[in-house]
């Protein structure tokens, strides 16, 4: 459909007529489809009964059991001690290429200071109560003007006098305003505030605050009036409905034909239109981005194009649990509905039994009670029978409760905790194994820190990021001289719950002890284990255990020193040693010389031995054949001696003998045990060489 016709269609309505009927669709879809549950997980977390929370006819008993407040509130204290219980709860990081560092930390600290001053945690607690009970967490981000008052010193009288009193500033304050879900409205369609057509907070308001709005000229100066009861979106249906000094406020943010707004504001000041309007707006657009609010669904009291600088919509909202293509999660109270609903029928039915087992009962004859008397069972009380009492009288008893009941009480009491994940110290032991076994628990916490770290997830970017990031763009924007304008990137530095906690400090322990103290990483776990435990003076503990870690500077010197002392005396031990085997190495080549000369010696004293006393002729060479033939046999009978003791003479050669004399070759043998160089004994028969 072109732009022209889809103004034709909408022309004679009006911008409030427009928003509140989208409103009113809107919130028939709501009640036909969540209301009737909602209200019940809420009277299910207050522990409040109704008439149609009966389970059967003849239920008499009302009591509710407190299983799913244990689990709503036991999950949202996890979430919120792993969200603040470190107090510092986000952290910026900035551009790579920036090397100044400061500007970080100085809006990092001033956005913790001012969030602390405007109670974020506590609407932040809030809204995760909401999406525990309900499955959706929803806030509206409010910009207000707030006159901050200063205690200050004035000098008056040229100096002389002090004059005390107040310094009145003017500062733009962000806040966090959780919303019930009866309380807001949103597109059916839509799975997130950003892709809805728009979302509006319809609730009841006093009066004075429209009147103070009215007078600061945020809202057009109209008449409002009195608002008509509605039951349905007050925010606690038990009470009793107060009908006087409040207007029923809807605030809607999103996307609003762009000639209706035109039209609503063309009926104010041609100055506050040029303020509302933008010159450069982008005029071939249907919708346009807008904040409109009505009071008693037919007044405007203000209606301007979106005025943040990022263009985004003032709403937060998460679901505990996500359910595929819808906007309303899946929390905690419907999780444990069924076990619940079954818990308390059986405690109820119990009771109802109790009362009939318990209380005494009479069985009469009322034929033979005298006339006007009053048939009660009561000590003192005389009862007047015509006749025998005991025929007239009887006792009446229906038996005794079965004991099986608070059995059954129990294990339904641990599907609540099962179903909801939310298993405190009486339900850990029978959760895995049924045995409280260091095992069986571990491996409960394993399964419990599993579904609270998957909702800490879903929270932390689904609300808490978007909030911190909408908050800086608030003050960027209207306060750039205490927040300067960058480009910042928020995450949050949540860690561990208190279960996930005490379970990483029992492993830690655990690992703790398989070390000795001198080992280094036995510090470093037991700043871990200090850093998990939930001290008030963790920091002071954690900065005593650093500076314990640091060495001691004389300490340090005095071990250096003996490091040296100790390498210098090893490096003489082995110079020592290199030396001897130096000395060893020389001492072994001089006896392997002196091995060597040994066999020439012999030799030289072998031939002079047979050539002693030798002259020419024949009787002479008789002679000389006859020693050597000697001096072979000996060195034979040697050689025997020699390989019978184990020492082979590798040195020892068979004699080759030629045809001259002169040219025999004779053996060289090694020397005797008598000693390295010493001759050995003369043959016998050889008379001793002349001189």
């Amino acid at each position: 459909m072109l732009l022209e016709d889809k103004q034709e269609l909408t022309i004679e309505q009006d911008l409030e007529g427009w928003v509140i009927d989208k409103c009113t669709s809107w919130r028939d879809h709501f009640e036909s489809n969540y209301s009737e549950k909602f209200d019940e997980y809420y009277r299910l977390w207050r522990g409040q009964w109704a008439v149609q929370d009966k389970t059967r006819q003849t239920e008499r008993s009302k009591i509710i059991s407190p299983a799913l407040q244990q689990a709503v509130e036991s999950s949202v204290a996890e979430l919120e001690e792993a969200t603040f219980g470190r107090g510092k709860w986000f952290d910026i990081e900035d551009d790579v290429a920036d090397q100044e560092k400061r500007d970080i930390a100085m809006l990092r600290e001033v956005l913790y200071k001012d969030f602390k001053k405007n109670k974020i945690r506590k609407s932040v607690a809030e809204c995760l109560i909401n999406a525990a009970v309900f499955g959706t967490g929803i806030a509206e981000v409010v910009l207000e003007e707030e006159k901050e008052f200063q205690p200050a010193t004035q000098p008056v009288m040229g100096g002389d006098l002090q004059a005390v009193g107040v310094n009145i500033v003017d500062k733009t304050c962000v806040k966090l305003r959780p919303v019930m879900p009866q309380n807001f409205l949103i597109d059916p369609l839509a799975t997130s505030i950003e892709e809805a057509l728009g979302c509006a907070v319809d609730e009841f308001v006093p009066t004075h605050l429209v009147d103070q709005l009215q007078e600061q000229g945020v809202y057009r100066n109209v008449y409002v009036g009195s608002a008509a009861p509605d039951f349905d979106i007050e925010p606690d249906k038990d009470l009793s409905v107060f009908e006087d000094d409040k207007v029923r406020l809807t605030k809607y943010y999103g996307l609003v034909p762009r000639h209706l707004l035109k039209a609503a504001q063309e009926e104010e000041e041609a100055e506050e239109v040029e303020e509302l309007v933008a010159p450069d707006e982008d005029e071939d657009t249907y919708y346009v981005e807008a904040i409109v609010v009505i009071a008693n669904d037919g007044t405007l009291l203000k209606a301007e194009s979106n005025p943040y600088m990022m263009g985004d919509r003032p709403i937060v909202a998460f679901p505990w649990d996500v359910v595929p293509s819808r906007f309303w999660g899946r929390g905690v109270c419907e999780k444990g509905y069924n076990s619940q609903k079954a818990l308390d029928a059986e405690i109820r039915a119990r009771i109802d039994a109790l009362a009939l087992t318990i209380h005494p009962m009479m069985a009469i004859d009322a034929t033979r009670m005298p006339r006007g008397s009053r048939a009660e069972v009561r000590a003192g009380k005389t009862i007047l029978t015509n006749g025998n009492p005991a025929e007239v009288l009887q006792p009446l008893n229906f038996g005794n409760v079965s004991q099986v009941t608070f059995a059954q009480a129990a294990e339904l009491q641990k599907m609540v905790q099962t179903a909801t994940g939310a298993i405190d110290s009486a339900g850990i032991s029978g959760s895995i194994n049924g045995d409280a076994t260091a095992a069986g628990i571990s491996m409960s916490l394993g399964a419990i820190i599993k579904r609270h770290k998957r909702t800490l997830i879903n929270f932390q970017e689904s609300f808490l990021i978007p909030f911190i990031t909408k908050a800086a763009h608030r003050y960027m924007q209207f306060n750039p001289e205490r927040y300067p304008v960058a480009d910042y990137k928020f995450h949050t530095s949540s860690s561990l719950g208190i279960i996930a906690r005490e379970y990483e400090v029992t492993q830690l322990v655990q690992l703790l002890q398989t070390m000795q103290q001198d080992n280094p990483m036995y510090s470093q776990l037991i700043m871990s284990i200090v850093d998990n435990m939930n001290l008030s003076n963790r920091e002071e503990l954690i900065m005593s255990l650093q500076q314990a870690n640091q060495p001691n500077p004389q300490a340090q010197q005095a071990q250096q020193a003996m490091q040296q002392a100790q390498m210098a005396f090893q490096q003489s031990q082995t110079a020592a040693l290199q030396g001897q085997a130096t000395e060893s190495q020389a001492r072994a080549q001089k006896l392997a010389a002196e091995a060597q000369a040994v066999p020439q010696e012999l030799e030289i004293d072998r031939i002079k031995a047979i050539t002693t006393n030798i002259k020419e002729g024949d009787a002479d060479d008789k002679e000389f054949q006859k020693r050597l033939k000697i001096s072979e046999q000996l060195l034979k009978e040697r050689e025997v001696a020699v390989k019978e003791q184990g020492k082979p003479n590798a040195d020892t050669a068979q004699v080759q003998r030629s045809n001259q004399p002169s040219q025999r070759s004779i053996p060289t043998p090694r020397p005797e045990i008598e000693g390295i160089g010493n001759r050995g004994p003369r043959p016998q028969g050889i008379p001793q060489g002349e001189a």
